[in-house]
Parts: C-alpha cells; sequence; structure tokens
C-alpha cells in the first residue's frame, strides 16, 4: 500500500511542495491531461513550450545515437517535472521527453510557468534546487550505467518505476526495458525470469508486477537509495515510500 506523501489534492509531490503563493498563482493554467504510451512531450533540440507534472504516468528523458540507439538519462514521474528547467528562460531540449508508461499528467506553458516563478525568490530557489536535484540525480545515473552489472541496474529501475508512478505494477516491453538500460532484449528476459522465479516479481507479457518488494530492494543497487536521499529536505519535499507487503 502506498503511502501519500502529497498535500491536498495534489498527487504530484513536486507541485505540492512548492511554495503556496506560486502555486496559487499557477492553479489556474494548469491543466490535466492524459497521455498515451509512446507519446513526445518534446523531442531533442525543440524549444520546451509546455512543462509536465506527471501523477501516473512515466517519462523518460532519452537520448538517441546516430545509429539509432537510446540511452536513457532520467525518468520523471510524480515526484518531478518535465521541461521544468524553462521556468528560467526559454530552453530548448537536450533529450527526447517520451511517455513510457501512460497515464495522467497536469501541464501548463511554460511562459505562465516562468511568469509565476519570476515574481517569488522563494519559487525562484525552489526551481534552482530541484533542478541540482535532477543533474546529480543523472550524474548519478551515469556511474549507475558504467560500473553495475545489468541485474542490480534493473532492480533499481524497477523501484523507481513503481515509485514514481505510485503503484506495483509497470506496463512496458522488453524492447524498451532493454533499450532504457543498454542490454539486449534476451537479457531482459533471462532477468525477468529469473527473479520471478525467486516469486520477487511477475513478469507477464507489457507487464511486471512486484510482488516482494523488500527482497527487490535487496536485489538493487545503491544507487536507488543515493536517489531518494536526493530529494529529501526539498522545501519539505520527501521521497515517496512504500508500505512493504507482508
Amino acid at each position: 500500500m502506498i503511502k501519500s506523501e502529497t498535500n491536498g489534492r495534489w498527487s504530484n509531490q513536486l507541485l505540492a511542495a512548492m511554495p503556496p503563493a506560486t502555486l496559487a498563482l499557477l492553479e489556474r493554467h494548469l491543466s490535466n491531461i492524459g497521455l498515451a504510451q509512446g507519446a513526445i512531450c518534446f523531442d531533442a533540440g525543440d524549444p520546451i513550450q509546455r512543462v509536465y507534472f506527471p501523477t501516473s504516468c512515466l517519462i523518460s528523458l532519452v537520448v538517441s545515437t546516430g545509429e539509432g540507439e537510446q540511452v536513457e538519462t532520467g525518468m520523471i514521474g510524480r515526484e518531478g517535472a518535465a521541461g521544468l528547467q524553462s521556468a528560467r528562460g526559454p530552453r530548448c531540449s537536450f533529450a527526447r521527453a517520451i511517455v513510457q508508461v501512460p497515464g495522467e499528467s497536469y501541464t501548463v506553458s511554460a511562459e505562465l510557468l516562468r511568469a509565476a516563478i519570476d515574481i517569488s525568490e522563494e519559487a525562484k530557489d525552489f526551481v534552482n534546487r530541484y533542478m541540482e536535484i535532477r543533474w546529480a540525480e543523472a550524474q548519478q545515473l551515469a556511474a549507475c550505467n558504467a560500473i553495475h552489472v545489468a541485474l542490480p541496474r534493473l532492480a533499481r529501475w524497477l523501484l523507481q518505476s513503481a515509485d514514481r508512478i505510485g503503484g506495483m505494477q509497470v506496463r512496458l516491453t522488453q524492447k524498451f526495458l532493454g533499450e532504457m538500460l543498454g542490454i539486449r532484449r534476451t537479457s531482459v528476459t533471462l532477468l525477468a525470469q529469473g527473479l520471478q522465479a525467486r516469486g520477487i516479481i511477475r513478469y507477464t507479457r507489457g507487464r511486471i508486477t512486484i510482488l516482494d518488494r523488500s527482497a527487490l530492494e535487496s536485489c538493487a543497487c545503491e544507487c536507488y537509495q543515493t536517489v531518494q536521499e536526493l530529494y529529501r529536505g526539498l522545501n519539505g519535499f520527501r521521497a515517496i515510500q512504500f508500505d512493504v507487503a507482508e
């Protein structure tokens, strides 16, 4: 069972942690929309025109190579926002923001967000600290991909995904998961089958369900807890926590 760490009706934790005066200004401009799997919020090189605050979807930040390969450089769910760097001024994206798990998100134009942020030094500081956390998370992810073997990275990725969509079930394909982790599709299958044989997950086509969260955490590399800690203390913000199923 999920422990809710949000305040009021805001199921996106970054919105819930924003300075109240800024949120009051922003609220009238926020729209709640559904995002389908594979939808592109913005592409690499595009001006960021809208900012997304997921509530139940998961957005991956992906960099593509000239050979068509993709590498995930970050994931954003209900703990954060995609495109928030545009709150500090007009920005172009360095990565493609693609919906990995379908669901809902609040969205607002980057221009209106800037207007709400610009009138408050507290809000500017809040955004700056969040972007510093995102940068630190990206550095941790780069180190994780370079140093840790596939199984701990898979466990870390599944835990982060579950946290950020607010559930124990993640819908995705083997192909996409392999691309995000930089491993072959057959390797994803073997690793998932191994976790399933141990009763840690249930793995069916396009769907992974976490059955034993505690055991999955024991399989994950230390990067999972490191990233969780990054988000603590951001104006009262808390990383998403789960009760361990009995």
